[in-house]
């Protein structure tokens, strides 16, 4: 049987979310509706975490994203709301799908046996579920969401040779010199990202190591850095910076 919760601030779309539930024979158990943040992080934090999560993105009291600022949700979740534009922030949580109100019976079958597939498979992979867990224990990412047109993707940040802002939106370029969009400022880029591989080179520019060609002195206190893929402008790196860039190079 499937603990699962509902988070959706509207009765109608919960009990209908219910009934899909009910008519796709999953042995799924509703152990509670909740309609807030404030009610979700209340019942997550007195409770046992339950098997699954289908949460709603925009709550009563704001973007249900909000919950994993005050809680530790590591249940898988799946997403469902009206609108696709959360899709990126959804995928870096622990999303296994993201489903468009109107809810189709077919699309949330699927969505639950992607969930009973992957739960499957870890059971029968110890090393593979050991893996998993180190990677959900972990604060750095391995891979990230991108946009591409209208499709998105998801990259392995080992192959980013570095990410980039240009009139307010960020960017990144694999090693092969592609680029795709990306749902985050460079100031949440670099929290998040492995200070041993990436580096903030200025106010523009995170830089990968394994990228970087060379670097000389610049303006005899600052520094200019070569990546091994073309770079639109000349990055930079300010003298207030120069010394932590030396010691990040020599630590690799």
């Amino acid at each position: 049987m499937i603990r699962a919760i509902i988070i959706e601030d509207e009765k109608t779309a919960s009990d209908n979310l219910i009934h899909h539930i009910q008519q796709s024979k999953e042995p799924v158990t509703i152990l509670a509706c909740l309609e807030s943040i404030e009610d979700s992080v209340q019942w997550l934090s007195t409770h046992p975490e339950p098997d699954l999560v289908f949460m709603d993105i925009h709550l009563r009291d704001g973007i249900s994203f909000n919950i994993f600022e005050k809680v530790s949700v590591s249940s898988p979740i799946i997403f469902i709301t009206a609108y696709d534009n959360f899709l990126i922030r959804a995928f870096e949580q622990n999303s296994i799908d993201y489903l468009l109100k109107p809810i189709h019976d077919q699309d949330l079958i699927n969505a639950i046996r992607k969930y009973k597939n992957l739960k499957n498979h870890f059971l029968h992979n110890h090393e593979g579920l050991l893996a998993y867990l180190a990677e959900k224990d972990s604060s750095r990412k391995s891979r990230i969401v991108v946009k591409k047109g209208i499709e998105y993707q998801s990259i392995l940040l080992e192959e980013v040779a570095f990410f980039y802002t240009e009139q307010k939106i960020s960017f990144l370029i694999t090693g092969d010199g592609k680029k795709y969009m990306v749902d985050k400022n460079l100031k949440e880029l670099e929290e998040e990202l492995d200070k041993k591989s990436f580096f903030r080179a200025n106010r523009k520019y995170i830089i990968n190591i394994h990228f970087i060609k060379s670097y000389k002195s610049y303006d005899k206190i600052k520094i200019q850095v070569d990546m091994t893929i073309p770079v639109s402008e000349e990055i930079i790196i300010s003298q207030e910076t120069a010394i932590d860039f030396r010691k990040w190079m020599a630590a690799l």
